[in-house]
C-alpha cells in the first residue's frame, strides 16, 4: 500500500477535521439524561453493572508466520472466526465483577492456547500483524459488500486486531454512558499494542490510524468518533443517515440493494469507536487495540468504574478539561476530546496532555505498560524480525495468564 502518516500530514489532518467540527458543546447537570427521560442522580437498585469483552488475536505457526486458526475455533466457548483468515476472536459472557470477567477470559484463552500447543500454533496480542503480504478474507457476503464500498482501502482493515468492551446499559442513563465513553476514548493509549503497519513505524496506535483515518477516508462518519448525544432519538437519526449513506455507496459500487439491506442493519453499518448496541443492551467501546488479557481486564475494570460513577452522579458537559469527582463526571468539550484522541493515537502515553487528561478522568496511568512503547522504533522491521516479534509476543501472552493478579474491582 505504501501510505505513511508523517508528523506534518498527521497534524494537518487533525486541524482540518477540527475546523469542520467547531460548535458549542456546553451542557450541565445531565441534560442528556433528562432528554432521555431519566434526570440525574443515582440509578435504582444496587446490582453491579455487567461487562463483557471481545479480544482479537493473530494466529501464527511455530515459525511465526500467519496461519489459519483451524480447530482452534472449537477449543472453547466464545471463540469465533473473524473476517480475515489468520484472526481469531475470543468473547466472554456478561460478567458482574472483575474477578468473574478475568476468570472467564483467562479460562477461554487458556483452552485455546492448550489446543494451539497441540497444533504448533500461537496467539499474538498485537494490534497489527507486522506483515506486508496479502491477508486473505473469509468468504462472506458482508465482507464482499464492504470490499466493494471501501475499495482498495479495505486492505487497511485487514491489518487490524482490536478489543471491544461492552458495558450494560442502565435504564434511562444510556446517553450519559455513551457520552462518558466518548470522553474516555483517549484511554485507548493505555493499551496501544503496535506502532507498525507493513513492518514500517506509523504511530503509537497504528491500528487506529488504519481503521479510523485511512480505511474510511471517503466515508469518515462510518468510522470516526461521533459527538456527544442529546438523546436516544438523536442516535436513531444518526444511525439512519449513516445507513442510508452506506447503502447508497454500496449500490453505486454495483451491489444489489436488497442484498445489502439483508446483510446490514443500521447498527451494523457503522464502525465507530462508541456505539449503543440495542441487540445486546450495552454501550460498546471499540477503540482499544488487541492486548494482553491482564491489560484488557484492567482496562475494563477502570472503564466500568468511571461509567458507574457517571450513572450514580451527575454528568456535566463543557469546558476544556474533564474530571471525575465524588459529585460529578465532568466531560470536556468534544473538540478537547478529539484533540486528546489524536495525541493518544499518535504519541500514546508519551503525550503529557494524554497522561494528565486520563489521570483527571480516573485512570491510574502509571499502572499501564502499553506494548507499543516496547516495540516503537524509527526503523522498518525485516521479515525475519517481524516473525520473531510475533513469536516473542505469543510467548508473552502465554506467560500473562499465569499468575492472575488482583485488580481494584475484585
Amino acid at each position: 500500500m505504501g501510505i505513511r502518516y508523517c508528523d506534518r500530514e498527521y497534524h494537518a489532518y487533525s486541524i482540518e477535521r477540527a475546523r469542520g467540527r467547531r460548535r458549542s458543546n456546553r451542557r450541565t447537570v445531565s441534560d442528556a439524561a433528562r432528554a432521555d427521560g431519566s434526570g440525574g442522580g443515582s440509578r435504582s437498585g444496587t446490582e453491579p453493572i455487567r461487562r463483557s469483552v471481545e479480544v482479537e488475536y493473530w494466529v501464527i505457526d511455530d515459525d511465526g508466520r500467519l496461519t489459519d486458526p483451524g480447530d482452534l475455533v472449537d477449543a472453547s466457548a466464545g471463540v469465533e472466526r473473524e473476517f480475515v483468515s489468520p484472526l481469531l476472536e475470543i468473547k466472554t459472557t456478561p460478567c458482574e465483577s472483575t474477578a468473574e470477567l478475568r476468570d472467564e477470559l483467562v479460562d477461554r484463552i487458556d483452552r485455546v492456547l492448550r489446543r494451539a500447543d497441540e497444533l504448533d500454533k500461537g496467539l499474538v496480542p498485537l494490534a497489527t500483524p507486522l506483515h506486508d503480504g496479502d491477508i486473505v478474507d473469509l468468504e462472506g457476503e458482508r465482507t464482499r459488500i464492504q470490499d466493494r464500498v471501501v475499495g482498495d482501502r479495505f486492505e487497511y482493515v485487514r491489518h487490524c486486531a482490536g478489543t471491544h468492551i461492552h458495558v450494560e446499559q442502565q435504564p434511562g442513563r444510556a446517553v450519559d454512558q455513551l457520552n462518558t465513553l466518548t470522553a474516555l476514548d483517549p484511554a485507548l493509549a493505555l493499551v496501544n499494542s503496535s506502532p507498525y503497519f507493513e513492518r514500517e513505524p506509523l504511530a503509537a496506535s497504528a491500528r487506529s490510524v488504519l481503521y479510523r483515518r485511512l480505511a474510511y477516508e471517503h466515508l469518515p462518519r462510518q468510522g470516526e468518533l461521533w459527538p456527544y448525544l442529546e438523546d436516544t432519538e438523536e442516535w436513531a437519526r444518526r444511525l439512519e443517515r449513516r445507513y442510508e449513506a452506506f447503502v447508497a455507496e454500496a449500490v453505486t459500487a454495483g451491489c444489489d440493494r436488497e442484498t445489502v439491506e439483508a446483510c446490514f442493519t443500521p447498527e451494523g453499518a457503522v464502525w465507530i469507536p462508541v456505539k449503543l448496541r440495542a441487540a445486546f443492551s450495552t454501550v460498546e467501546w471499540r477503540s482499544p487495540d488487541a492486548a494482553l488479557p491482564s491489560q484488557v481486564v484492567q482496562l475494563a475494570d477502570d472503564l466500568v468504574e468511571v461509567v458507574d460513577r457517571a450513572v450514580t452522579t451527575e454528568v456535566q458537559i463543557g469546558g476544556d478539561e474533564g474530571r471525575v469527582t465524588d459529585d460529578a463526571v465532568v466531560l470536556p468539550s468534544f473538540d478537547t476530546v478529539t484533540e486528546r484522541v489524536e495525541a493518544a493515537i499518535r504519541d500514546g502515553l508519551e503525550s503529557d496532555d494524554v497522561r494528565s487528561y486520563l489521570d483527571r478522568m480516573g485512570f491510574d496511568v502509571d499502572a499501564y505498560k502499553p506494548l507499543s512503547a516496547e516495540l516503537r522504533g524509527d526503523e522498518a522491521l525485516s521479515a525475519a524480525e517481524a516473525r520473531q516479534t510475533r513469536l516473542d509476543y505469543a510467548d508473552r501472552l502465554k506467560r500473562d495468564i499465569r499468575p492472575r493478579q488482583p485488580v481494584s474491582g475484585d
